[in-house]
């Protein structure tokens, strides 16, 4: 995973995807925004303090950077849970969706792009090159609890025929395992994950675990019948990177939050 530049608009751009060559697709990074300190300056998260104008005026920098009309631009209300939205057909304006309460999208639309919000939590991005079929996943630990990204393969298969074995994923910048302590209750949640949580915590302290919750959701991926090689981690924990990335713990909550985000060309 590397860092590009398209537009004004710094990104980092997985390299899985990009050999695929059908889409456009990465992670924002905090940079070359209109936002202020303390969302400065690529601020696209709605569910912040920031100024309204301002995080629209940075969704249409980043939709501008690749060529997408701010109209199909598509982002949801995220809520922490495991709906997805599926966008089969053409639709006259997309912006409709940002009041719909789920976490996910998946769409065989060409030149709309959808996207999820973060600043912790993980963005995942699928993609199954055959169909022409794309997703943008937010898994936060509720939706790692309730296995979002096997909910979003599962998407795939039924509504549009994909293949587990040909779909590509990405897991993008998160809080990573070193800035990510958690109580019982949260770890308790991913127990009946395949193996169990141990696999994917590390105790910390009386009550306390570090979760990996990047590891825990591309063991969910495979469980889902994709092929280890299908799945890229970016392995960079926003916590740790400030020049980067927002982080709503490393910043008492008062942040901005970047997006993963795909859009079929």
């Amino acid at each position: 995973m590397s860092l590009k530049k398209a537009g004004k608009v710094h990104y980092l751009e997985p390299e899985l995807l990009t050999a695929a060559g059908i889409t456009s697709h990465g992670f924002t990074t905090r940079h070359e925004g209109v936002s202020r300190p303390p969302y400065n300056s690529l601020n696209l998260g709605t569910s912040t303090l920031d100024a309204h104008q301002n995080v629209e005026g940075n969704r249409h920098i980043l939709a501008h950077a690749f060529g997408c009309r701010p109209e199909n631009f598509v982002a949801v209300s995220q809520v922490h849970g495991v709906d997805l939205l599926v966008i089969d057909s053409p639709n006259p304006d997309y912006l409709h969706y940002q009041r719909l309460e789920c976490d996910g999208i998946v769409t065989n639309q060409p030149g709309v792009m959808i996207a999820v919000s973060v600043a912790d939590c993980v963005p995942v991005l699928l993609l199954d090159p055959g169909r022409k079929v794309a997703a943008a996943l937010h898994a936060g630990w509720k939706g790692t609890a309730g296995n979002i990204s096997g909910k979003g393969v599962e998407a795939m298969v039924s509504l549009f025929g994909s293949d587990p074995a040909r779909i590509l994923a990405v897991v993008g910048p998160a809080i990573g395992p070193c800035c990510y302590e958690v109580d019982t209750p949260v770890v308790e949640s991913l127990r009946n994950q395949e193996g169990g949580y141990e696999r994917f915590a590390a105790t910390a302290g009386e009550g306390k675990w570090r979760l990996d919750m990047p590891a825990a959701i591309s063991a969910q991926l495979r469980q889902a019948g994709l092929p280890e090689n299908n799945i890229e981690i970016s392995g960079q924990c926003v916590s740790c990177t400030p020049e980067l990335f927002f982080s709503y713990r490393r910043d008492n909550g008062d942040t901005g939050r970047q997006m993963g985000f795909i859009m079929l060309k």
